[in-house]
């Protein structure tokens, strides 16, 4: 049997995707290993949401032909987004990439590992499925800190929004069976795991229908807090079109349910949202935030945002601005906007905004949410918060960090504390992404 080393790009869900994909290897008696030197196969699981993902992942191939040229029966296989969006054409282009596996085609991995290795010949499988959900294979913690573990419920999305190669990579939208996630999450509870994230690319869109019985996301959420009020439950990410108030208070009921919400916004502009094809506008974005609050005064709330969306004018991109002085974001992500094929915008729109221009927009953001968040920030100093203690901090060794249930990082003196612990700290300063504080008791 091989010897297999797994490198991980982009989002939760690959990271989640390589557990499973070493589960399936694993149970074939093929290893999985942690110094490339050793590896008979690498597998690199990528991302295609963006063309700089794509071109990352180009350019770590380069890399791996030294590796190649030392080991000269080492093989290269590309796994996920960009493999389903490229296929085989990605071997012609690449010539030292053996395989490509799409998202929906990970037990065949074994069979294909066997048949480049035994034949020399390459592979390629990227078929997607309408009812793969892997909910029967229980995922290799890869890397795992022992406290906090993802659990994927749902794989695919159909929200088809106009800039997204989501859609096209990872299929159509189907959720996995509730009594296995709950398994899942009892399981990893019971090996001393403190934290559970559920993922999905719409985790509030999650519905499975079994015996005349649905379970929706909300019902999903309430199962899986009652396994203990030890374990904490987070989940990601929400798409504001349906984020229900019965969500709400469920998160508001639970004590273990984190209470902060991942909530992208990608525009301040209904005609950006409208042709984005978002499925909301500003008013409805905003009701839910007020809702977020009327339910959860404590709760944080980050966001996605695109910077250059095609046609978006000067005035738009200060609608924007706008929305994070209203909402007044924990955290965001921003990116400028990158064109990506097959979607909406690349067969309908044209991208329009100068580079330099998306540029100062996305600068623009960033310098106001630096502000809103170190504002909020200071706003926390004097409060006490529960934190779980996740490792050492990386600037000293003599400090270890932790996050509340609002997901934000608290540093303190590390003193008795140890990782998987929940202690009480009280904030005494911060920067606009770090709280700082001590321990009492």
């Amino acid at each position: 049997m091989s010897n297999i080393y797994i490198e991980t790009y982009g989002c939760q869900m690959n990271f989640a995707d390589s557990e499973i994909v070493a589960s399936l290897l694993q149970k074939e008696g093929h290893s999985v290993v942690t110094d490339i030197e050793q590896a008979d196969y690498v597998l690199i699981n990528t991302c295609a949401i963006r063309d700089n993902a794509e071109q990352r992942i180009r350019k770590r191939l380069r890399e791996l032909r030294a590796l190649q040229g030392r080991h000269k029966q080492l093989r290269i296989g590309i796994l996920g987004c960009m493999a389903e969006r490229l296929q085989s054409q990605l071997m012609v282009e690449e010539e030292n990439v053996s395989f490509v596996v799409g998202p929906d085609a990970y037990r065949r991995l074994p069979a294909i590992l066997q048949q480049v290795r035994q034949q020399g010949t390459k592979a390629s499988e990227t078929e997607l499925s309408t009812t793969e959900t892997y909910a029967d294979i229980e995922p290799v913690r890869l890397g795992s800190n022992g406290i906090s573990a993802y659990i994927s419920i749902m794989r695919g999305c159909q929200n088809y929004c106009a800039y997204c190669v989501v859609p096209y990579t990872r299929g159509r939208e189907r959720s996995r069976d509730p009594e296995t996630i709950v398994a899942e999450a009892r399981s990893l509870f019971d090996q001393g795991y403190k934290e559970v994230t559920l993922l999905g690319q719409n985790v509030n869109s999650y519905r499975f229908s079994s015996n005349g019985r649905e379970v929706d996301f909300p019902e999903l959420m309430h199962r899986v807090a009652e396994i203990s009020p030890l374990l904490r439950v987070r989940f990601a990410t929400s798409h504001p079109k349906d984020l229900s108030d019965k969500l709400l208070e469920v998160m508001a009921s639970h004590s273990n349910i984190c209470k902060c919400i991942h909530l992208p916004v990608q525009s301040g502009s209904d005609r950006m949202l409208k042709l984005m094809n978002r499925h909301y506008d500003s008013a409805w974005y905003l009701d839910r935030i007020a809702a977020i609050r009327r339910y959860m005064p404590d709760c944080s709330i980050t966001t996605d945002v695109i910077a250059g969306f095609c046609t978006e004018t000067e005035e738009e991109h200060q609608m924007t601005l706008e929305m994070f002085r209203k909402v007044r974001y924990d955290y965001a992500y921003m990116f400028k906007f990158s064109m990506r094929p097959d979607t909406y915008a690349a067969k309908h729109l044209q991208d329009d905004i100068p580079e330099a221009e998306k540029t100062r927009r996305l600068e623009e953001i960033i310098a106001l949410q630096g502000e809103i968040a170190l504002e909020n920030n200071r706003k926390e100093i004097g409060k006490t918060f529960e934190v779980l203690v996740e490792g050492e901090s990386h600037r000293s060794k003599e400090q270890l960090f932790g996050r509340n249930s609002q997901n934000k990082v608290i540093v303190f003196d590390r003193g008795d504390a140890k990782p998987g612990q929940y202690i009480m700290v009280k904030v005494t300063d911060c920067t606009a992404a770090t709280l700082k504080g001590v321990r009492v008791q």
